[in-house]
């Protein structure tokens, strides 16, 4: 009998290789109709009260509507933000024992949004370790007409980490001159529908605009290795919650273990609250607002 584990290992070769892969057929139809469903009411639920238009909205805002740590306040998605398959699937690509989630997001590309700049995601997170992967999973598939992603293959092993200040477009297309990979173009991957793709986080991405009728629903969970520590001060909410010192293991209810975990074994939502740094995020529906309980 063909394991998961056996079904995974030529893609993991892959993603060793250029940093990225996509691996198709992890959810079901059944499964992206349902998951699908509790991602939209969630995100309508947060940006209840945001009622601009995409050209009133900021260059980044218009890249994307940003939900983070949905897990939290909407029991319906919890079950695809860990879900096993891919938590599995996640962990044999990186090669590790044990991952903790690092937070998910609704990542939702509006008709007509613009390109997402190109960037890396690790150098926004506060960690010394590099062990991290993002699943991004398109609820009805991606293409070139809908915004589907674009990777640098090897960028991840290129000995390059850039902050790129994708809240300034302007800046963000530095990265592709920079000497690392100046020379090497990206690779643009549609997902077909039960598709996930996944890329390193160390992997400079990118994705193209919405030039489709529809939105561009996607969900995804970036992970990390279980024992990884704090870097540095730099803010970010995972670390914040619950004061993980420099040098400490990032280790709390609000990253919790993604996998390995017992089938049907979901974690309760931190109660923690979001740290005031992220105050105006919190107020435009980007992170959960704790002090409605009602939402949980």
């Amino acid at each position: 009998m063909t394991t998961l584990a056996d079904r995974i290992a030529p893609y993991a070769d892959q993603f060793r290789r250029d940093g990225f892969v996509m691996v198709p057929d992890l959810l079901g139809a059944d499964e992206l109709e349902r998951y699908g469903s509790a991602v939209d009411e969630a995100v309508a639920r947060r940006k209840r009260f945001d009622n601009r238009k995409l050209g009133e909205k900021t260059p980044y805002e218009q890249s994307f509507i940003q939900c983070i740590n949905l897990w939290e306040d909407a029991p319906a998605v919890r079950p695809l933000t860990f879900h096993p398959v891919v938590c599995e699937t996640a962990a044999r690509l990186l090669g590790v024992e044990a991952t903790r989630l690092w937070h998910d997001q609704a990542l939702y590309k509006e008709a007509g949004g613009r390109l997402t700049d190109p960037h890396q995601d690790q150098p926004y997170w506060p960690m010394v370790e590099t062990d991290t992967i993002t699943a991004w999973i398109p609820f009805d598939g991606s293409s070139f007409a809908t915004g589907c992603m674009g990777y640098v293959p090897g960028s991840h092993a290129a000995g390059l980490s850039v902050f790129v200040n994708i809240f300034r477009s302007e800046d963000a297309l530095e990265i592709l001159k920079m000497p690392e990979i100046k020379d090497t173009p990206p690779v643009w991957v549609e997902v077909p529908r039960g598709g996930v793709a996944f890329h390193h986080g160390l992997t400079v991405h990118m994705a193209k605009p919405n030039t489709g009728s529809r939105t561009r629903r996607v969900h995804t969970m970036i992970f990390f290795r279980d024992g990884s520590t704090r870097k540095n001060n730099f803010p970010h909410d995972s670390v914040e919650r619950y004061h993980i010192k420099i040098g400490a293991a990032i280790n709390s209810p609000v990253t919790p273990i993604a996998w390995p975990r017992a089938a049907g074994d979901l974690p309760e939502p931190p109660d923690a609250p979001i740290s005031d740094i992220f105050a105006k995020a919190v107020e435009l529906g980007s992170f959960p607002d704790k002090t409605k309980r009602s939402d949980l």
